[in-house]
């Protein structure tokens, strides 16, 4: 499952992505993953929480991005939710270029039963047609 977490700069989103990995360490059965290229909001997490700072990984693009998520991922069979703040900004491209992405991400999702939330900065109908469904 993929979910989307969009509006326009300064309206939340991180604030919103952070409240929700923090209550989904009640309920989660698995392992809990945050990525983001800051570590402004490190100790904003509860410690449940893995929080990956994706610049000291050198993650530059849409397939570093998509190879590096899938290693995260792939790294446990117990992961249960992977939270990315700043998915156009982490690859880099603008959403409408990242279809591809999403797909893959999706298939992986389905494949693994992980729960994905992404922050857009963008205001919900700048989405894409393709980003719609994650709403």
């Amino acid at each position: 499952m993929i979910s989307i977490i969009c509006g326009p700069k300064g309206s939340g989103k991180t604030k919103r992505i952070i409240e929700a990995a923090n209550a989904a360490v009640d309920t989660a059965k698995g392992h809990l993953i945050f990525i983001t290229d800051t570590k402004r909001y490190m100790y904003d997490l509860r410690r449940e929480i893995r929080f990956i700072d994706v610049t000291d990984y050198a993650v530059a693009g849409v397939d570093a991005l998509s190879g590096f998520l899938r290693g995260a991922i792939a790294g446990s069979y117990d992961n249960e939710y992977v939270f990315l703040d700043g998915v156009a900004r982490i690859a880099g491209k603008p959403l409408a270029e990242m279809a591809q992405l999403f797909y893959i991400l999706e298939k992986v999702a389905e494949l693994r039963n992980i729960k994905l939330y992404f922050t857009c900065s963008c205001a919900e109908e700048e989405l894409p047609d393709f980003l719609k469904k994650y709403l």
